[in-house]
C-alpha cells in the first residue's frame, strides 16, 4: 500500500477534454477492470472453459477482498447482490415489525432506501418516521444528526441510513446512531453506495446489522453488481429468492437433483441468482484490488488535500458549503445564493464539459483520485462566470 497517493488519472480512460467531478453519479472503469471484463466476455464465447472455479472460487475471492475492504472477519457474511433495493428487500423480509412500531430514515434519501420502508410500513401498519433536513444552512449537518438521534425511541425497530447523503454529502454519525439503536434493541442498516471505497468503513467498529452497496460508484465496479453484509442476526433468515447455487453442496452439479433443505453457510443464502456473473465479477475484482492497493485512508488524504484550498475559495466567492466535519472530501454539496444565475451556470458547465450533478437544492461535486486541483479551479471559474 502506498504511503502517499498521487493523481491516478493514467489508470483510467477519461477523455482529456472533460473535467469529470461526478463520481457520485457513476465511476469510470479502471483500464485494468476493463481488460478483466473483456476477458470475461471472451470466456463466454468458449463455454467449455467455464469451470466450477468461475461459479464458486472467483466469487469467494471477491468476497474475501470485499471483507478486507470492510474489515469484516467472515467473508461468508458478504454476499453478492445486484442492487441496493435487493439488499434492503432482504432486511425488510426478515424484519419483525408490527402496528405501533416505527422505522426511522433520513429525509431525501435515495429512493432505493425509501420505497422498501414505505411499502413495509404500509403492509404492517407501522409508522415510517422521515427526519427531514434542517431548513437552514448553518450547522446543517450537526442539526440533522441531532434530529435523527432524537427520533430513535422505544418504538423504533429499524434505522435505515446512508453513511454519506447521496445529494449533498452530509455525513451521518453512524457510531452514535448505532449506540442509540442498541439502547432500544433496534436494527441499523446502512446504504454504503455513496461511501464504501472512498470513505473508510469498518464493520468491526461501526457494527451495522446490515450494509448494502451498489458497486458502480465508489467501489469502481460494474453496473448491476453490489455487495451486502449481514450479521449473525440474519443467519437463519429467509432469502428473497431460492437460488440453486445458495443451497448446500451446490458445487456438485451431478447432485443438484437431490434437493437440499440446507443452505450454504452463514448468510450466503441471501445471494442473488446469477451471482457468478463471468463478466461483472472479474471487473469488480480488479476494481477492489486497486482500491485495496491504494488504501482508502490514502484516498481520503489525497482528496482532503485536493479540495482544501478550493473549498475556501468557493466560500470566498459566496457559495454555501457545509462545515468540513460534516462531509467527506469525495462528495460535497455547493449551494448558490441569488447572486448566481443557475441557468447560466448550467450552460457554462455544459459548454466547458465540466461534469457535476444537481441533486435537491445542491450542486453535487464528487472528485476522485483521477482529479487534480486544476479540475476544481476550472469549476470555480465557471461558478464565478455565472455571477449576476
Amino acid at each position: 500500500m502506498p504511503q502517499t497517493l498521487t493523481c491516478q488519472k493514467e489508470l483510467f480512460s477519461l477523455p482529456d477534454d472533460i473535467t469529470y467531478l461526478n463520481g457520485a453519479y457513476m465511476s469510470p472503469l479502471l483500464k485494468s477492470a476493463e481488460e478483466a471484463g473483456i476477458k470475461g466476455i471472451q470466456l463466454k464465447r468458449a463455454p467449455n472453459d467455464i469451470t466450477l472455479h468461475h461459479f464458486f472460487d472467483q466469487i469467494q475471492n471477491l468476497r474475501k477482498s470485499c471483507a478486507q475492504l470492510l474489515n469484516a472477519s467472515n467473508p461468508n457474511n458478504i454476499v453478492m447482490i445486484p442492487a441496493v433495493s435487493y439488499g434492503m428487500g432482504i432486511v425488510a423480509k426478515n424484519l419483525d415489525i408490527k402496528k405501533g412500531e416505527n422505522i426511522v430514515i433520513a429525509g431525501e434519501q435515495f429512493p432505493s432506501n425509501v420505497y422498501t420502508w414505505m411499502s413495509l410500513a404500509k403492509e404492517k401498519n407501522a409508522e415510517l418516521v422521515i427526519v427531514s433536513p434542517p431548513t437552514t444552512t448553518e450547522n446543517r449537518g450537526k442539526r440533522w444528526n441531532e434530529s435523527i438521534l432524537e427520533a430513535i425511541n422505544s418504538k423504533t425497530k429499524l434505522v435505515a441510513i446512508s453513511h454519506t447523503h447521496w445529494a449533498d454529502g452530509t455525513l451521518f454519525n453512524l457510531k452514535a446512531i448505532r449506540e442509540a439503536t442498541n439502547k432500544y434493541d433496534a436494527l441499523m442498516v446502512v446504504d454504503g453506495t455513496q461511501s464504501v471505497g472512498a470513505l473508510p468503513f469498518d464493520i468491526s467498529d461501526i457494527q451495522p446489522d446490515a450494509l448494502v452497496c451498489s458497486g458502480y460508484k465508489w467501489m469502481l465496479g460494474p453496473y448491476g453488481s453490489g455487495i451486502g453484509y449481514f450479521n449473525e442476526k440474519f443467519a437463519n433468515g429467509t432469502p428473497l429468492e431460492e437460488a440453486w447455487i445458495n443451497r448446500y453442496e451446490s458445487e456438485n452439479f451431478a447432485n443438484l437433483v437431490n434437493y437440499q433443505d440446507e443452505y450454504q453457510p452463514d448468510t450466503l443464502r441471501f445471494e442473488s441468482g446469477g451471482r457468478s456473473n463471468f463478466i461483472n465479477a472479474p471487473i469488480f475484482q480488479a476494481a477492489i484490488d486497486t482500491i485495496l492497493n491504494w488504501g482508502v485512508d490514502n484516498i481520503q488524504t489525497y482528496l482532503f488535500e485536493l479540495i482544501d484550498k478550493p473549498i475556501d475559495k468557493l466560500k470566498e466567492i459566496g457559495c454555501i458549503i457545509e462545515n468540513k466535519n460534516y462531509f467527506s472530501p469525495h462528495l460535497f454539496g455547493i449551494r448558490l445564493t441569488k447572486a448566481f444565475d443557475m441557468d447560466k451556470l448550467k450552460r457554462i458547465l455544459n459548454e466547458e464539459k465540466i461534469y457535476v450533478s444537481f441533486r435537491g437544492t445542491a450542486m453535487r461535486v464528487s472528485p476522485h483520485v483521477y482529479n487534480e486541483e486544476a479540475d476544481l479551479e476550472k469549476l470555480i471559474s465557471a461558478i464565478e462566470k455565472s455571477k449576476k
